[in-house]
């Protein structure tokens, strides 16, 4: 709040956009699921995550689409490939970061050039935050060189 005849304390300001900006800085790592790691769902206590927390999460993967199928929710997307040889070069590229996280995507080519690609755990019939961890890893992959110009779905 700006006083009449008094300047506003520079020493004061600059400390207060200071944090604004670590904080700020902060809160978009943690809030960065690819550099998250896929954690084990063997343990009992894991549940699938409420649409609520899914409706929070799907904002950090561009391009994803929450489904529901028969109840349960998964993560989808679709791309469109030059050709089939390209889309079996982008199921390996995706199966490598899958296989490094331990975990198993769902992956679809449809006709010749349309891949699809389901997530969601199947150990708990839902959603989990480790399939939004696969999908941002996913999103993170250099694979504009396998896809065609058209627009995607």
């Amino acid at each position: 709040m700006k006083r009449k005849g008094k300047k506003p304390n520079l020493k004061l300001v600059i400390a207060i956009e200071m944090v604004d900006h670590i904080a700020h800085h902060c809160l978009f790592e943690f809030s960065d699921l690819s550099t998250k790691k896929c954690v084990p769902c063997n343990s009992e206590d894991l549940r699938p995550m409420t649409k609520e927390a899914a409706n929070e999460l799907i904002q950090k993967i561009p391009e994803w689409n929450l489904v529901n199928e028969d109840g349960m929710l998964k993560l989808h997307r679709s791309w469109k490939v030059k050709s089939f040889t390209k889309g079996m070069e982008f199921f390996q590229v995706v199966a490598n970061v899958a296989e490094a996280e331990g975990y198993h995507p769902d992956l679809h080519l449809v006709e010749w050039n349309n891949v699809k690609i389901d997530i969601w755990t199947h150990a708990v019939g839902g959603l989990t935050e480790n399939d939004f961890i696969l999908a941002a890893k996913i999103n993170g992959l250099k694979l504009h060189h396998l896809l065609s110009r058209k627009a995607v779905e």
